[in-house]
C-alpha cells in the first residue's frame, strides 16, 4: 500500500507544480489577447466616456486592444457581477464606479457580489467633484445664507439628484446630517435631468456632478454655493468648498477606478497598474478627463483599496441614518 500512496501523492505534487507553472507562465506572457473594459452602465454618461478614453490610451500602452463593453442595468450591479465571475486573468476589466462599489451594497437588500472579497483593485482612475446649486431665486447666494434660510424656513427646500442611493443622494444627505441643513431629497432618472430642473425652478436646489452644472453655473442660470472636494476646483475657481465655508472636513466626490476579478496574479495586477499609471500620465488623456469633470489620480493598488474599505464603512453610517433603501 504504501508504495501506491507514494506514487499518488508524487502524482498530485507533479500535477500541482505544472498547473502552477502553466499559470506562471500565462501571467509573463500577458497580455497575448484582447482585453475587455467592462461598463456597467449604458453608453454616454461620464463613466461610459472615461473608459473609453483610458481604452484608447492603454491600448496603445499595453500592446493589445482594449475594447469597452458596456453591460448596463441593475444599478450597475449586473454588470459587476459579471467581472466578478470571470477568470481572474487579467482579461476582464471592471470600470468601477463608487455608487455601485461604495453605497450600493447598503441601499439595496441583497446584491451579487462583496466589493472586499470579489475584487482586486488596480488604481483610482480619478475623482469627479459635486457641486450644490441653487436657482437664482433661492434668496442664498452662500452656504451660510442658505443654512438661515434653511432655518427661517423648514420645509421648503429640496434638492434634486441623479436618483436615490446615487452618490449625489447621499452627498446631500450627509450635507444634511453634519449641517442640519432642512431640505427633502427628490430623485431623478439622470442628474442631467435634475439640474435642468433647477434652472427652470421646478426644484430649488440640485446636488449634482460639478460636469453636469460648471456651464450653467457660468452662464449665470445657477448660482453654486459649494463644491464637496478637498480644494477648489479648477473649471470653478471663484466657487468655495464646504469647507472653507465651515463645515470641517466635509467631503464628497463621486469617483471611478479599474478593478479586476480576485485572485488575479499579482503580475498581471503589477502590470495592469504601471500600464494604466503611464496613460494617466498622458497630457491628452489629463486634459479630457479635465472636460469630463474628473481629476486624474492613479494611486497604487494597496491606497485604492484602504480607500474603498473607508468609503464603505463611511457611507454605510449614512445610508443607515438616512433610511435609503432600494428593492
Amino acid at each position: 500500500m504504501q508504495p501506491i500512496r507514494t506514487v499518488w501523492a508524487s502524482a498530485l505534487v507533479l500535477t500541482a507544480s505544472v498547473m502552477l507553472m502553466a499559470s506562471a507562465g500565462q501571467a509573463q506572457d500577458y497580455p497575448n489577447k484582447p482585453i475587455r473594459l467592462i461598463v456597467p452602465f449604458a453608453t454616454g454618461g461620464v463613466t461610459d466616456t472615461s473608459a473609453r478614453v483610458l481604452a484608447d490610451k492603454l491600448s496603445r500602452q499595453i500592446g493589445q486592444q482594449v475594447i469597452v463593453e458596456n453591460r448596463p442595468g441593475g444599478s450597475g450591479n449586473p454588470g459587476t457581477q459579471y467581472v466578478a465571475q470571470s477568470a481572474p486573468d487579467g482579461y476582464t476589466l471592471l470600470l468601477a464606479f463608487d455608487g455601485t462599489m461604495v453605497i450600493n451594497p447598503f441601499v439595496f437588500p441583497k446584491i451579487p457580489f462583496d466589493t472586499v472579497k470579489d475584487f482586486q483593485p488596480i488604481t483610482k482612475l480619478g475623482d469627479a467633484a459635486l457641486v450644490l446649486v441653487a436657482h437664482p431665486a433661492v434668496p442664498a447666494k452662500t452656504f451660510a445664507e442658505l443654512m438661515a434660510y434653511s432655518k427661517a424656513n423648514p420645509g421648503k427646500l429640496s434638492f434634486g439628484h441623479s436618483g436615490t442611493g446615487g452618490t449625489t443622494h447621499v452627498a446631500g444627505e450627509l450635507l444634511k446630517q453634519r449641517t442640519g441643513l432642512d431640505m427633502t431629497h427628490i430623485p431623478y432618472k439622470s442628474g442631467g435631468q435634475a439640474v435642468i430642473d433647477a434652472i427652470g425652478g421646478q426644484v430649488p436646489l440640485a446636488y449634482s456632478a460639478v460636469a453636469g452644472a460648471q456651464a450653467h453655473i457660468k452662464s449665470g442660470k445657477l448660482v453654486a454655493l459649494g463644491v464637496s472636494s478637498q480644494k477648489r476646483i479648477a473649471s470653478l475657481p471663484d466657487v468655495p468648498t464646504f469647507i472653507e465655508q465651515g463645515v470641517a472636513g466635509f467631503e464628497a466626490v463621486s469617483w471611478v477606478g479599474i478593478m479586476v476579478p480576485a485572485k488575479t496574479p499579482r503580475t498581471v495586477v503589477d502590470r495592469l497598474h504601471r500600464d494604466i499609471s503611464a496613460a494617466l500620465k498622458e497630457p491628452d488623456l489629463r486634459e479630457r478627463f479635465s472636460t469630463l469633470g474628473i481629476d486624474p489620480v492613479g494611486n497604487t493598488p494597496e491606497q485604492f483599496a484602504e480607500q474603498i474599505k473607508a468609503d464603505l464603512a463611511r457611507w454605510g453610517k449614512v445610508v443607515e441614518q438616512a433610511k435609503i433603501r432600494l428593492e
